[in-house]
């Protein structure tokens, strides 16, 4: 367990239906040694007694002290991370403290599309997957957060086949580093 090079921790975030997974799991593919966190699956690890994480600050708490945890053991093993979920300015700002001892690079994603393709892609998802309002919430939430803009990357007129060109502006783009 030696960190030979620094790593860069990629946070993938922004409302439902803008492409975080989709861009997750194609960005994990094209790094050489990586890991691919999904903040809603580690969410749903707590089974009995979870709370919803944005009505529960110790929820909240857990997911990112588990994300942490499992950043920090990827990196000790060599790889990039790549953390899909909704992860506002304050959880990026937390996880760069956190992780300070490590000399990794952070970049900071807010994957961006106006309310209309969201509500679009979200209908289009299986009954289970769809998120509805909280949608629209979480685009709000985003508007009113101390979010810099040059982390926003917007998603409205791109399709799966301009994937390669998103993965290369996250992977290249010195803005979306957070300092």
């Amino acid at each position: 367990m030696t960190r030979e090079h620094a790593r860069t921790v990629y946070l993938l975030s922004g409302p439902a239906g803008v492409g975080k997974s989709t861009t997750s799991t194609e960005l994990v593919k094209s790094l050489p040694e990586s890991a691919y966190l999904s903040g809603d699956d580690i969410s749903h690890m707590h089974i009995n007694g979870r709370e919803k994480p944005w009505e529960s600050e110790q929820e909240h708490d857990l997911i990112w002290n588990n994300i942490l945890q499992l950043t920090r053991n990827f990196i000790d093993y060599g790889c990039d991370v790549v953390i899909d979920y909704i992860i506002f300015p304050k959880d990026v700002e937390w996880l760069r403290e956190q992780l300070s001892d490590f000399g990794v690079t952070i970049k900071y994603v807010v994957l961006w599309a106006d309310k209309d393709t969201l509500v679009k892609r979200d209908a289009l998802r299986n009954d289970e997957d769809r998120m509805g309002e909280r949608c629209l919430i979480l685009f709000h939430e985003f508007l009113k957060s101390d979010l810099d803009s040059k982390h926003l990357l917007h998603t409205s007129l791109l399709t799966t086949d301009d994937m390669q060109q998103v993965i290369q502006e996250i992977k290249t783009e010195d803005r979306l580093i957070h300092i």
